[in-house]
């Protein structure tokens, strides 16, 4: 009988003995209390307490968590947005007494500090600021952080503004706003290269205008020097030069007719003129013509001279 009583004893103090020991994790702090006073902090490792004298008031994670906030401001330019900020931080762990007693809910009080830096930078700032200088807006948060929760035992490690985003029809207008830009890029691009299409172009007709000039130019001047070359001739044979002049007229004018003769699809353009004045042209033509072949006839006929 009395067996049956000490197995219940037995069993009772197996039980204490065993809730005397505790293990904590690494990266983890325990915090002791005795009698309900704060008596200890105990670190990574296996660990005694006195059976229901000490017990554990809780546990801290010393590892690097975050939090992420989203904040609803306005801009300086009456446009509302949304951030989101994310909040890296940390129990410094010389200081876990002060992360337990000091602050019961440190999400809280971090998010409340978020909220008052970011409505109080946002609003001086455009839109378009807002976009590049979010790295100012996370270094202002983390200051004040830093500022306020190291009393508390919490190190901010770091703070980032990890999304931004404007009320849709204001992307709507910046879209638009950006494809209206774009598109007038392009045009004065497309305006440019029409541009210099032209003034290229027109260098072209130019430089083609002053070559076909000076081709004209050369041609004449070549025409020029045949026919003085011819009247030379001419004059060494005795005709003077008004007599070598009208046969050269004459003889181009037939030139003239056989080539237009030789073309099956040539136009012939008569200019007006006068009946008596072309008329008198012919007679003079066929006159000077007769008489180079007459002159042509009698240097045939004379003789070279013998010489002594």
């Amino acid at each position: 009988m009395g067996s049956f009583i000490f197995i219940p004893i037995i069993f009772f103090l197996l039980i204490v003995l065993i809730s005397a020991f505790f293990i904590v994790k690494q990266q983890t702090a325990v915090i002791i209390e005795r009698f309900g006073k704060f008596h200890s902090i105990r670190q990574s490792g296996l660990h005694m307490k006195i059976p229901l004298v000490d017990r554990i008031a809780g546990r801290l994670s010393l590892k690097i968590q975050q939090l992420d906030v989203i904040i609803e401001t306005k801009t300086l330019d009456d446009v509302f947005v949304r951030l989101k900020v994310s909040v890296q931080y940390k129990v410094i762990k010389d200081k876990v007494y002060d992360a337990f007693y000091k602050l019961d809910y440190p999400h809280d009080q971090i998010t409340s500090y978020v909220f008052d830096v970011v409505r109080a930078e946002v609003p001086k700032m455009k839109l378009d600021d807002v976009f590049v200088r979010k790295d100012d807006i996370a270094i202002a948060v983390k200051s004040e952080l830093n500022d306020a929760m190291m009393t508390y035992g919490y190190d901010i490690i770091k703070t980032l503004v990890t999304d931004i985003d404007p009320d849709a029809q204001v992307k709507e207008a910046m879209n638009r706003i950006n494809a209206s830009e774009r598109e007038k890029i392009a045009a004065q691009f497309e305006g440019d290269a029409a541009r210099i299409l032209i003034v290229e172009k027109a260098k072209a007709e130019a430089e083609s205008k002053r070559l076909q000039g000076q081709g004209i130019a050369d041609q004449r001047r070549e025409i020029a020097r045949g026919l003085e070359e011819s009247v030379e001739v001419l004059n060494k044979v005795g005709i003077n030069s008004q007599e070598a002049s009208a046969l050269i007229v004459v003889t181009q004018h037939y030139d003239t007719l056989q080539s237009i003769g030789q073309e099956t699809n040539s136009n012939l353009i008569l200019l007006p003129n006068s009946p008596q004045a072309g008329s008198q042209m012919l007679n003079d033509m066929v006159a000077s013509f007769t008489a180079s072949n007459q002159i042509g006839e009698a240097m045939k006929k004379q003789k070279p001279k013998k010489l002594d």
